[in-house]
């Protein structure tokens, strides 16, 4: 039995029989007494009694009262998130902890509505009168599930507040650039007030509207942003990543607020939100245009660019709409990522837990109570009832960022069941069973079955070799065929690096670095993150922040260690390859794991050819695996030409992987490719070395091939080396060389 608690003069709706700590059977719920009705905005759920008494009661000992969600509070009642603000900022600001305070007023309206939980009080906030104010997300940091990684930037579980309805208090943060003068240890500070600390003379709204200068925003009219298609979120999702990158490079060397996380995800979302870069924004019901079944993503904000999942941090997304005698709602996507005690996944089945209430995490509940038919919960009861369907998102385990997640699309899910359980805590928590509807991809079946064969390698279907390299690379690499009877690629040695005969010499005398614990952000008397214009190139986690014409890396000479931040392309593979037989381009290159946009994947090692011997080979056209770096490459189609730095090539490079080689020789050509290579120069003792990195474009699933643009050769036998391309991508040029 759900009882109205807000004095309206609604229907009761009687639930189905509440299960505990199991699963019910289909067959002892009597689908008879299910009344269809509109919502109640405040429901509470109540649950069966013990033995003897009554069918239901309720678990309320008291009578419901009605109170603001900013206070003043009955006692024994706490604010609650978001409008939970420390006493201690109250008290700077000369507010009154129990005075209202509305952080709405200016939101952009969100995607989920947040009528149940907005002020009704039409009274400016503190910081609207001229005071600082508290920070509308000024407790998120101190909410349960935030992950802090070595970039210097967190990404949160879903779930980690029900009351967050979108993005909506992150937009209005960005729009307030105004900063205020906060005193701390004895020092001024510029500070926003979203919390963004800003060091004297970087802006970072100047830096980011300087960097997205260079891309075409004008296109992402009404219609682009109403429908997307492939083109358009691979462009977002790739303007969203550098920018985050140049905000990640930019924040690098400032002093981080005390108690907070830097967020650059947020930022950058926040920042394309304000200016429409976004697709799909309206709400849908099933499969979302342009985003596949398989796709990763590794911040919430992504999928709230593109519509996914609207939400950037609650971890159910609904729509509302207008029905005769009122209104309904519906569940649209969920995300699952474990952030409730007993989430179950196996396989094409669910079982999903509802939000508010118990939030479990590390052993320990962060919050005890009840959770409440209402919002996010009453639309996965009644898209049960109508039986719509619903995209399901599921976090997992980011291997590289332990901290990290990586969320994935599974697809879309129909809910077969509900019931309602005490878990551990002793609370009462809704269940919702999902069941994939049938004849969808792979997704996290598939992840579950990598994981499989990273136990046992012989597991993997058509497996020829468990370690291609033969133990010269830090992880094996399989040989695979699963499509016809060819046992391997024509015989070659393997190599992991490129074999210099002669080093090229340095025009100008080069100076290695003296940084024994390796070379850190911001330290300008390293000689080498001076070579790279006083930044460096890489994060903590080995992600490249910026394409750049020429990326200088710490020479065998530099006294810092080998894992310094600055020798990322020097540490061997860090992701489980796979060369496996295509269908009709021979032999390709994958990934077991999931690749991080920015990521290095590997170097193209070989043996480093004289110019002419190069010609040579050409000529008699028998080299198949062949590297020039002198080709002429066509710009990114997800990039404008001036966005990024073009590969400089200060030596005429060709390498060939035809004897000897590593797996870069395996990866094939596409005029859309998911890889670019990078020149890196390696100086020592005035001798150089350029290799050549390449590094992901975007996120890359695990199993999608790898491939790179060949781009074009500038020699007299180019016409003759011309080939028929299939790679079968939207742009394709119909030939490579």
């Amino acid at each position: 039995m759900f009882e109205d608690l807000c004095g309206l003069d609604e229907p009761v709706i009687q639930s189905k029989s509440a299960g505990r700590q199991s699963i019910p059977t289909l067959g002892s719920l009597d689908k008879s007494k299910i009344h269809d009705v509109r919502p109640l905005r405040c429901l509470v759920p109540t649950f069966p009694s013990s033995p003897g008494t009554s069918a239901f009661s309720s678990p309320q000992t008291s009578p419901f009262t009605c109170f603001p969600p900013t206070g003043p509070f009955p006692p024994g009642i706490s604010p609650f998130y978001p409008f939970l603000v420390p006493t201690e900022a109250l008290r700077s600001t000369g507010q009154n902890p129990q005075a209202g305070h509305n952080s709405f007023n200016n939101a952009i309206p969100s995607p989920v509505p947040i009528t149940s939980f907005r002020p009704t009080s039409k009274k400016k906030s503190g910081a609207e009168n001229g005071g600082t104010g508290p920070s509308r997300n000024s407790s998120r940091h101190r909410t349960a599930g935030i992950h802090v990684d070595e970039d210097g930037y967190s990404d949160s579980e879903n779930q980690t507040d029900q009351y967050l309805s979108g993005f909506s208090m992150h937009v209005a943060d960005a729009e307030d650039t105004s900063s205020k003068l906060r005193r701390r240890k004895g020092k001024f500070q510029m500070r926003t007030r979203s919390g963004r600390e800003v060091s004297p003379g970087v802006d970072i709204d100047l830096v980011a509207s300087n960097f997205l200068e260079s891309f075409n925003l004008a296109e992402f009219d009404t219609v682009r942003q109403a429908d997307g298609d492939t083109q358009s979120i691979r462009y977002i999702l790739m303007i969203f990543d550098l920018l985050r990158r140049r905000i990640t490079q930019v924040e690098e060397g400032k002093e981080a607020a005390p108690g907070g996380a830097r967020r650059p995800d947020l930022k950058a979302g926040t920042i394309l939100m304000n200016k429409g870069v976004r697709t799909n924004i309206k709400k849908r019901i099933g499969a979302v245009p342009g985003i596949e079944i398989g796709d990763i993503f590794f911040f919430r904000m992504e999928m709230c660019l593109v519509g996914l999942h609207a939400p950037s941090m609650a971890g159910i997304d609904f729509m509302s709409f207008k029905l005769v005698q009122g209104e309904d709602s519906l569940a649209i996507s969920i995300v699952s990522s474990g952030g409730y005690e007993d989430n179950v996944d196996d396989g094409d089945v669910l079982i999903y837990s509802g939000q508010g209430g118990n939030i479990y995490r590390k052993d320990k509940f962060i919050d005890i109570t009840d959770q409440k038919l209402e919002r996010g919960n009453l639309a996965l009861e009644k898209s049960l009832h109508r039986g719509n369907h619903v995209r399901v998102v599921r976090g997992v385990k980011d291997v590289v960022n332990p901290t990290g997640k990586i969320y994935l699309y599974d697809g879309l899910y129909k809910i077969q069941q509900s019931w309602a359980e005490k878990g551990r805590s002793g609370v009462n928590v809704f269940k919702y069973k999902l069941l994939r509807v049938p004849g969808q991809p792979e997704a996290f079946t598939l992840w579950k079955s990598i994981q499989q064969w990273k136990e046992d390698s012989t597991s993997r279907v058509g497996v020829i070799l468990p370690d291609l390299t033969s133990g010269a690379e830090n992880l094996p690499v399989s040989l695979v065929n699963d499509v016809d009877d060819v046992k391997g690629p024509a015989y070659f040695t393997y190599v992991p690096t490129l074999k210099y005969k002669k080093p090229f010499s340095s025009p100008q005398p080069s100076r290695s670095c003296m940084c024994r614990g390796g070379c850190q952000p911001g330290d300008l008397n390293c000689s080498c993150i001076q070579k790279n214009g006083g930044v460096l190139s890489y994060t903590a986690l080995g992600v490249l922040l910026n394409y750049k014409a020429l990326i200088h890396e710490c020479g065998p000479s530099c006294l810092c260690p080998p894992n310094c931040r600055n020798r990322i392309s020097q540490a061997g593979l860090k992701v489980r390859l796979e060369v496996f037989r295509t269908k009709d381009r021979g032999w390709g290159l994958r990934s077991w794991d999931p690749i991080r946009a920015g990521t290095f994947i590997c170097e193209y090692a070989g043996e480093v050819a004289e110019t002419s011997m190069g010609e040579e080979l050409e000529r008699e056209n028998e080299d198949n695996y062949i590297f020039d770096a002198t080709c002429t490459n066509e710009p990114l189609d997800v990039m404008p030409e001036n966005s990024i730095e073009s590969p400089k090539i200060p030596f005429p490079l060709v390498i060939t992987a035809k004897k000897g080689g590593n797996v870069a020789r395996f990866m094939n050509h596409s005029c859309t490719p998911n890889v670019y290579w990078q020149p890196v120069l390696r100086e020592s003792n005035n001798e150089a070395y350029l290799h050549i990195a390449f590094f992901a474009i975007s996120h890359i699933p695990p199993m999608r091939e790898l491939t790179y643009d060949y781009g074009t050769v500038q020699s007299s036998q180019a016409e003759q080396r011309k080939r028929k391309c299939l790679c079968g991508s939207l742009k394709c040029r119909g030939y490579f060389y």
